[in-house]
């Protein structure tokens, strides 16, 4: 009896192993050139807190666990929208003006979402910001639905990337 359990249990579990692998790895990315020198783009975008100054979706960002711009730092993010999103610092480098954090959970649909944020210089007065990530969709079941597919994942993303790109650029060329 214990044999049979033992055996139902691992393929359960292998069941369930195959149902997270079914779903692909994706990834979007966008970037926009700003007439701005990349330090004061950097100034803008390097508190891991600072979100919501510069993104028009977010209302509240705060660090809840940890210290600002510090590996293993969580920020909570309020929506305006509605819905919240927890995020932890994974990387941050101040001299090469980039970070890397990962969703622990929230209302976008994605899972195993990890992104890198970085700004470079090109040359006097302006400068390249570029941000991408990688993640699977929240629903990894073979017949998830039109707002849950790879799809609405990333389009999801890419419109959050965007939508801050764009506002940042307004905001750092009118300044």
């Amino acid at each position: 009896m214990k044999t049979k359990i033992a055996i139902a249990f691992g393929l359960s579990m292998l069941a369930c192993g195959y149902a997270l692998a079914a779903a692909p790895q994706l990834s979007a990315s966008k970037s926009i050139t700003i007439e701005a020198a990349a330090s004061k783009v950097w100034d803008a975008t390097k508190d891991f807190n600072g979100l919501n100054n510069w993104h028009p979706a977010v209302a509240t960002d705060a660090i809840v666990e940890g210290s600002n711009n510090t590996v293993g730092a969580v920020r909570l993010l309020t929506l305006k929208g509605g819905g919240t999103i927890k995020e932890k610092l994974l990387a941050y480098n101040e001299a090469g003006m980039s970070f890397k954090y990962a969703i622990v959970e929230g209302v976008l649909p994605v899972s195993n979402y990890t992104s890198i944020f970085a700004v470079k210089s090109l040359g006097k007065d302006k400068s390249s910001v570029t941000w991408s990530g990688r993640f699977k969709r929240k629903n990894v079941g073979d017949n998830p639905g039109d707002a849950e597919n790879d799809k609405a994942a990333v389009d999801t993303i890419n419109g959050v990337y965007q939508g801050g790109l764009d506002n940042l650029k307004k905001m750092a060329e009118t300044k």
